[in-house]
């Protein structure tokens, strides 16, 4: 199985682009996430792959990181979807927005992806978060606590202990509020865009 490739970027076409590797040209198939962070025709990247076999085809798929190639493979053993629906998820998702959306049960989020209705959104969430060894927040709610469940939940996101704590921190979450509301608040704050004053120091817009 093809690990990896790394040589030149020949060209894009429609759904991926072509890449050489000494003397000889792959055609990958790749999300729009991929394209995005690939440099332009002439450079060289690498590029992590999948090969997908079927009696009639051998269908290659490239990714610009070993996180999103996980994911498409994950995808892939969810039933209904195939390697064009998934290619749509990478698409439509970063690694780290498919985890937030899959953790917080955002099953809308995942079925306005073309080719995935309800039922099949709400396979991905229950088989994904097994595979992706990712917390269920209903569980961990009552186990924990609400606040020591969210926090579970946003580390094992990637978040670090400091992030979770500056975020948690700003919400100061009241005692009724399950874990769900919390970790979605806290997403919140995590995602607002961090600017750079003179001195060096980082503050949110506005502060």
């Amino acid at each position: 199985m093809i690990g990896y490739l790394e040589g030149t970027l020949a060209a894009r076409h429609p759904s991926g682009l072509f890449l050489e590797v000494k003397g000889v040209g792959y055609r990958l198939s790749c999300s729009a996430t991929t394209l995005a962070t690939l440099p332009s025709a002439g450079e060289r990247c690498r590029l992590y792959t999948h090969l997908h076999v079927r009696e009639d085809i051998l269908a290659l798929y490239g990714f610009a990181s070993e996180a999103e190639q996980s994911i498409f493979e994950a995808l892939l053993g969810v039933s209904g979807v195939g390697p064009k629906v998934a290619l749509g998820v990478c698409s439509a998702f970063t690694p780290d927005a498919l985890r937030r959306a899959l953790v917080t049960d955002d099953v809308a989020a995942l079925a306005s992806v073309p080719g995935i209705g309800k039922r099949t959104a709400q396979r991905m969430v229950l088989d994904l978060k097994e595979k992706l060894a990712l917390p269920d927040l209903q569980v961990a709610g009552p186990a924990q606590g609400a606040a020591a469940g969210a926090r579970s939940a946003l580390e094992n996101l990637g978040y670090s202990p400091s992030e979770v704590r500056g975020a948690l921190g700003d919400l100061n979450p009241a005692p009724g509020e399950s874990v769900e509301d919390i970790v979605r608040a806290a997403l919140s704050v995590l995602a607002r865009p961090m600017v750079v004053s003179g001195d060096g120091e980082t503050a949110e817009p506005g502060s």
